[in-house]
């Protein structure tokens, strides 16, 4: 029988697989779709309507799930300057801090774009492909929502690194 952080490590290695390959599909539809415009352009000096504004929107998913990796990969775009001037000591507090304070700005970021899909969902109205504008902006509170819980992960884990140190038997 499997334990159950067998079974957690097994949840987020498919998790993971999940994502990176929707990114990738996402990547590779965009190139394909991409070039047909531009073969379309210049073949037959037409193209297909709908496929410039779905780029856009491609473009805006592969961004919000890129960061999303990136910050599970710790990977994303931080500004480090604290970590230069506070002792080696107190690093892991610092570490702590930070995770606690981007996920707090995460989540406000989640709960803003929630409000906004609520929002374009009573007053949008439909956008490409005759689908309603909220379902494309989707992305914004799925992505903050994502960020938030791998901050939030961090800052669980910073706590573990703490009091493992805290508790650990010096000679």
């Amino acid at each position: 029988m499997m334990s159950c952080s067998g079974c957690f490590a097994r949840l987020r290695t498919l998790f993971q697989r999940l994502e990176e390959g929707f990114l990738c599909l996402l990547l590779v539809a965009m190139i394909l779709l991409a070039c047909l415009q531009i073969a379309l352009r210049t073949l037959f000096s037409e193209g297909l309507l709908w496929a410039d504004p779905l780029l856009r929107y491609m473009v805006v998913w592969s961004g919000m799930f890129g960061a999303a990796v990136a910050t599970k990969k710790s990977k994303h775009i931080a500004l480090d300057v604290a970590s230069y001037l506070v002792p080696a000591h107190l690093q892991s507090w610092l570490q702590l801090l930070i995770h606690l304070f981007s996920t707090l700005v995460s989540a406000a970021l989640t709960w803003a774009a929630l409000l906004f899909v609520r929002n374009e969902a009573e007053f949008g109205g439909t956008t490409l492909l005759a689908l309603p504008s909220w379902i494309w902006n989707l992305v914004f509170p799925l992505a903050f929502a994502l960020i938030t819980c791998r901050f939030f992960a961090a800052g669980l884990a910073d706590i573990r690194a703490i009091a493992a140190r805290a508790f650990t038997v010096k000679p």
